[in-house]
């Protein structure tokens, strides 16, 4: 009902925990991990957990908010590797879809899946976040 007064940023979040939400539904149930994670992202950028459930509980159809640049757009891509690898399972279903949000999000579709698993990689390597985007950038041009 109040949709029509929140920020784009705001709109822009819940899209993205919503997207997430998708992804933690994907394999057919919702670990406890991987909601915590959700929640945790959600709580980084000022929601409350209340309000980070509520929207993965209710998955539904929403047109996202795609962000607007590169930066954020890997921001976007890197939480949902992230969130593939919270419950330390990599499903197959999990992948696929990393790689077509990322493709949605606005990467070229010939680099998605190498995109994808260079940040899967990385994070499981202990790389920090910035060292993974900076890598990334050589072939995101």
């Amino acid at each position: 009902m109040f949709g029509f007064f929140e920020s784009e940023e705001t709109k822009r979040l819940k899209s993205h925990i919503t997207n997430l939400g998708a992804l933690a539904r994907i394999d057919g149930h919702l670990d406890p991990s991987e909601v915590n994670f959700i929640v945790a992202i959600g709580k980084k950028h000022g929601m409350k957990a209340s309000e980070v459930k509520d929207l993965i509980s209710s998955v539904k159809n929403v047109d996202p908010q795609l962000p607007t640049n590169d930066s954020e757009r890997f921001d976007q891509i890197y939480d949902l590797v992230e969130m593939m690898l919270a419950d330390g399972i990599v499903d197959e279903n999990e992948m696929n879809f990393c790689i077509n949000m990322a493709a949605k999000l606005g990467f070229k579709k010939s680099i998605v899946g190498v995109l994808v698993r260079k940040i899967s990689m990385g994070v499981k390597d202990g790389q920090t976040r910035d060292n993974i985007k900076r890598e990334a950038q050589s072939f995101l041009n």
